[in-house]
């Protein structure tokens, strides 16, 4: 007999508790798992949306896997396991580098078949594809928040007064990130935390200073092409 994971989920805490969903799930692997001689150990999620692979039990079944307890897991369905193009090719490639079998049922994948495999390949490319275009998205996103004006980056965390300081000392006295931060300890100048002053954390500073020059500027900029905006300013 061959040491199988059986592995359920439902959606809702309803489905869970009248079994409906679960004893279908159930039904199906049984009857592969007598065809296939699994002796099956059972892994339950219910109540718990497919949306990503945050769940208590499939994390539990895959610490198994990875410590070669079991030769594989087999679901009834490709939903009952993701919803995730990328999560479901991230699971292939770790069943893969990690030598354990993945079974779906419905629709038909098993990876110890060249189909399967072919199928896995396929996957992976499908997922590169929405990794990228999801990054151009966010990458778009990003771009037009930056047209507004909008500051990206880390919250400031110092005052408007310290951060000028570290600006005057970097762009009047032409002082260095070192310098900077022998400094403002000198003067005392308080940090997060009581921690001293480091090059590093006022390279973070003229950062986000920076940042804050470029909103401001693109946000005059974005004014200033508004329709309207000139004629106002010259009507005042």
């Amino acid at each position: 007999m061959t040491p199988m994971i059986g592995y359920l989920r439902v959606s809702t805490e309803e489905q869970a508790e009248d079994g409906n969903g679960l004893d279908a799930q159930r039904y199906a692997i049984e009857q592969e798992g007598d065809r296939n001689g699994w002796e099956l150990t059972w892994f339950v999620d219910p109540g718990y949306s497919a949306k990503d692979t945050n769940r208590p039990d499939l994390q539990r079944a895959l610490t198994a896997l990875h410590r070669r307890e079991y030769a594989g897991m087999v679901v009834a369905k490709l939903d009952r396991l993701s919803r995730s193009v990328i999560d479901f090719a991230t699971m292939v490639e770790r069943a893969q580098k990690r030598k354990w079998n993945l079974v779906v049922l419905d629709p038909r994948f098993d990876l110890s078949t060249p189909y399967g495999r072919a199928f896995a390949g396929m996957a992976a490319v499908w997922a590169q594809l929405e990794r990228e275009l999801i990054g151009q998205r966010t990458s778009e996103g990003l771009q037009a928040l930056k047209r507004q004006g909008v500051r990206l980056g880390r919250p400031r965390q110092y005052s408007a007064d310290v951060v000028a300081l570290v600006a005057t000392l970097a762009d009047v006295e032409g002082m260095g990130c070192r310098a900077i931060a022998a400094e403002l300890s000198s003067r005392a100048v308080p940090t997060l935390g009581g921690r001293p002053w480091h090059p590093s954390t006022v390279r973070r500073l003229l950062r986000g200073h920076a940042l804050d020059l470029a909103a401001a500027v693109a946000r005059e900029t974005s004014q200033s092409r508004t329709p309207g905006a000139s004629q106002t300013k010259e009507e005042g």
